[in-house]
């Protein structure tokens, strides 16, 4: 072949294709060719091409470079190819636009190895998994210590070559080559051929495949099919998946959702059981597909997120005891608990407490929210004074609820309640008054006493003078009676009684009782000899009479006959008459005595002379004469009205 640049444009080519070869070994295939341009520069570059089947033409596996030498130069071609259906060689000529010729002349092909260009033996093919290293290593018929001369590297159909990693000797006459093809992708996959270069030709080895292998991806998240406290069953569902098989190891690797990785374990069942977990926890599952060869474990499919469900408390609040003891309230507190006692994030704290209130058992229950502390407690408020209170905390979650033992707290002591209204009672005398009590209804404590304060507030006489009538009296707390003395008659006491305990005095209740009106003390006469007598009158002196308790209202004269079965001594006894009796019904009676005259207490101011018998009436009553010869006690009596009730 020849080829005329002269008038080529750069980049026109010209190929001359060979017949192909069926044969199998190293063949040489040798060739000359000639440059030559009238400028001495190089007017193209020859390439030679070898190909296998009907494949691309590829790349060059050797081509010349520099300028025209104008003399025939001789090349080898040591093509080792290895059961292919055929393969065939290519001469390309690219000009450069300089005018000249290439030439190739006298192409032999030898049905045995060269004898100045080494050739390789065999090249294995590889396969790997995307990202790992593919290693190649050719098998060279040669020197070793002349491959340091030689020029090796390792070229694929699409272009791309792989320089030499190291050689080793095998023998005298061999030693092999080793290639890296790093971080491997699918892009990468196809075969490649070893070559090496010396300064007589070139030694092309046969193809050898580089199968790059996806490493196996599930499609699909693994299902849930049963969820515990501590476990959870999941289906790997890895049948679907992106990558490349043959799937040789399933792997489950699960981790909390905040990305701390738990645990990875191997799977050799489509149905496996994740245990050990915490409860109230989410966790994300996925499944991780090994093929063969390293790095052929795929990434994590996608993750499954499971929570698993809240387990029983390991136990209720510990250590309760009461930091604050009040009269109405108390503080308790426990030892704080985490996760590892309640064993889930969603959980309650109560307190539960009763007591008995005037008779009747009270239960309540509160929330606690003071929980998460270093020092939780909860103060229970509202409660009766100085009383036992019974009280435990329940730790509960939605699978069950632990209680703290039942602690007693005894309520402080607080003043007392007020002393029952209807207890107090009072029996009223003239001159005094018995008042009796009951304790109070809520004693809040011991009764230590009582105070009992009175005061003389109104009288229905007005001529006392109440000021002086007032005083305490302190009873212990076993006494619930007291007899006051001294009093006014017909005097109004207010009685304010408190009950006390070691905290004071509770609230007062206020009472009064009035003491009864005493019968007006009446002056003394003594044997007094009338003023004047006659037949039918005898007159008398009446003097005012002395109040107590009520004014005197009224005087009144009594007039008794003296009949002769009355002894001398009962005419001595001070003699009272309550009923008024008119003259004409003391006769039709047959009674001793009458009423000779009433007067109104303002007319007796002073002592006023008064004539029994003068025949005249006082207020309704008939003041008759007296009888001859007849003997008659004259009685002077007053009388005191209050409030409905008379008294002489």
């Amino acid at each position: 072949m020849m080829v005329n640049t002269s008038g080529r444009v750069s980049g026109q080519r010209a190929q001359l294709y060979m017949p192909q070869f069926k044969e199998n070994d190293t063949h040489c295939v040798i060739f000359h060719y000639y440059g030559a341009s009238r400028e001495g520069s190089s007017p193209g570059q020859l390439f030679i091409y070898v190909k296998e089947n009907n494949s691309p033409l590829g790349v060059a596996v050797w081509n010349s470079s520099g300028p025209a030498f104008q003399k025939w130069q001789q090349v080898e071609l040591a093509i080792s190819t290895f059961w292919p259906n055929f393969y065939q060689l290519v001469f390309e000529v690219v000009a450069s636009g300089e005018r000249g010729l290439l030439a190739i002349n006298g192409i032999s092909r030898q049905g045995h190895q060269c004898m100045n260009t080494p050739h390789f033996l065999h090249i294995k093919s590889v396969e790997v998994n995307a990202r790992q290293t593919a290693t190649f290593q050719c098998t060279i018929n040669g020197q070793p210590k002349d491959h340091v001369n030689y020029k090796l590297w390792l070229q694929g159909i699409g272009g791309r070559e792989a320089t030499l990693k190291d050689t080793k000797p095998v023998n005298s006459r061999r030693y092999t080559a080793t290639f890296d093809i790093v971080n491997t992708t699918k892009g990468d996959l196809g075969h490649y051929r070893c070559i090496v270069r010396s300064e007589k030709g070139v030694g092309v080895s046969s193809y050898g495949a580089l199968v790059v292998k996806q490493p196996p991806i599930p499609i699909a998240p693994p299902q849930l099919t049963a969820v515990g406290a501590t476990y959870l069953w999941i289906q790997l569902n890895a049948n679907s998946i992106n990558g490349d098989g043959p799937i040789i190891e399933k792997e489950v690797e699960y981790r909390t959702l905040s990305g701390s990785l738990i645990d990875s374990q191997p799977v050799d069942k489509p149905n496996h059981k994740i245990g050990h977990l915490d409860p109230d926890t989410e966790y994300e599952i996925s499944v991780l597909l090994t093929r063969p060869n390293e790095g052929g474990t795929g990434a994590p499919g996608p993750p499954l997120r499971a929570r698993t469900k809240c387990a029983d408390p390991m136990h209720g609040p510990r250590r309760l005891q009461v930091v604050d003891i009040k009269s109405k309230q108390f503080t308790i507190r426990w030892e704080p608990f985490g996760y590892n006692v309640t064993r889930c994030y969603s959980y309650n704290l109560t307190v539960q407490y009763r007591y008995t209130a005037n008779g009747k058992e009270e239960t309540r229950e509160e929330t606690c929210y003071d929980i998460l502390t270093a020092s939780p407690q909860h103060t229970i408020r509202n409660l009766p004074p100085y009383t036992n209170v019974s009280i435990k905390l329940l730790l509960r979650n939605r699978e069950g609820v632990k209680e703290s033992e039942e602690l007693d707290v005894l309520t402080d002591e607080d003043v007392p309640g007020a002393v029952p209204q209807e207890s107090i009672q009072g029996s009223t005398y003239e001159e005094k008054i018995a008042l009796r009590w009951r304790e109070p209804l809520q004693t809040y404590g011991i009764i230590k006493q009582y105070e009992i304060y009175y005061k003389a507030v109104s009288s229905f006489d007005p001529e006392f003078n109440l000021s002086n009538q007032s005083g305490k009296v302190l009873k212990f707390s076993n006494e619930t009676s007291h007899v006051f003395t001294s009093l006014y008659p017909g005097s109004t006491y207010s009685f304010t009684i408190r009950a006390s305990t070691v905290k004071g005095y509770g609230p007062p209740a206020i009472t009064q009782f009035t003491t009864k009106i005493s019968p007006p003390r009446m002056p003394g006469y003594e044997q007094e000899t009338p003023l004047n007598q006659t037949d039918s009158t005898v007159t008398v002196l009446l003097k005012p009479a002395q109040s107590r308790g009520a004014p005197v209202s009224v005087y009144q004269v009594v007039v008794e006959e003296e009949r002769p079965r009355r002894s001398r001594r009962a005419a001595e006894i001070l003699r009272c008459y309550p009923i008024p009796i008119h003259f004409q019904n003391a006769s039709g009676l047959n009674l001793q005595y009458y009423f000779a005259a009433e007067f109104p207490a303002a007319r007796i101011q002073a002592p006023l002379p008064f004539t029994v018998g003068d025949n005249r009436t006082y207020d309704g009553y008939w003041n008759l004469p007296l009888l001859p010869h007849k003997s008659y006690s004259v009685y002077y009596q007053a009388v005191s009205t209050a409030n409905g009730v008379r008294t002489r």
